[in-house]
């Protein structure tokens, strides 16, 4: 059996770059701000304190800040080139990237059913069934766009991470496009009744409005 590695043709040409990572247990806020960081950039965890990401320069700064983060606890981490023996074990590493992506697709997609929901509830009775007077204010509009934008931010953040292309995200894309709809909807509904006319009461005749004083 040979074990040098084999040639390059049999590789499926990613490279990766391999985190081992060692940071003392306490205080735990170090261990838990180094965790968070590979979290947040998408770092794939090979095993205990063990962490690969493509190596693209996308990912160039959250290694830096994860190196950092380490060095500050006084912990200790080592940063590898690698690519796969073999052709298999380049794409074990491609879907196993993929399938984390997935997983972030499919929670991305269920804030934005959240999002809908939450927009529902906002147009009142009308909407879904429930009787509640609808929320037609300029300040609930402005905490649905902050939430919007939010998922508007996660949505890049995930497409930029999203290296190899994860199934779910083409259809990410698409629950995005129907938030902005709904969103833009409700805002038309916002501004529709704020720039309503009140309707004028006609006195009765032979009687006077509060405050009328025309009949002394």
């Amino acid at each position: 059996m040979e074990y040098g590695g084999g040639d390059d043709e049999a590789r499926d040409g990613t490279r990766w770059i391999v985190l081992v990572v060692r940071v003392p247990a306490e205080p735990s806020r170090h261990r838990v701000a180094v965790w968070r960081e590979l979290r947040k950039i998408g770092a794939l965890s090979l095993g205990q304190g063990v962490w690969a990401v493509p190596d693209v320069p996308l990912f160039a700064d959250g290694i830096l800040r994860v190196l950092e983060l380490t060095e500050r606890a006084d912990g200790e981490a080592v940063s590898l080139a690698a690519t796969g023996r073999g052709a298999q074990d380049g794409l074990r590493l491609r879907a196993m990237f993929t399938a984390a992506r997935s997983a972030d697709w499919a929670e991305f997609m269920a804030d934005c059913g959240k999002f809908e929901e939450e927009l529902t509830k906002a147009l009142g009775g009308a909407a879904d069934g429930s009787g509640r007077p609808p929320k037609l204010t300029l300040a609930a509009l402005e905490d649905e766009e902050q939430s919007l934008e939010r998922l508007r931010r996660w949505h890049r953040d995930l497409t930029a991470r999203d290296v190899f292309g994860a199934p779910e995200a083409a259809e990410a894309g698409e629950r995005l496009k129907v938030c902005v709809a709904a969103c833009e909807d409700y805002a038309e509904r916002v501004l529709a009744a704020l720039h309503q006319v009140p309707e004028q009461r006609v006195p009765e005749e032979g009687k006077r409005e509060p405050g009328d004083e025309s009949g002394r």
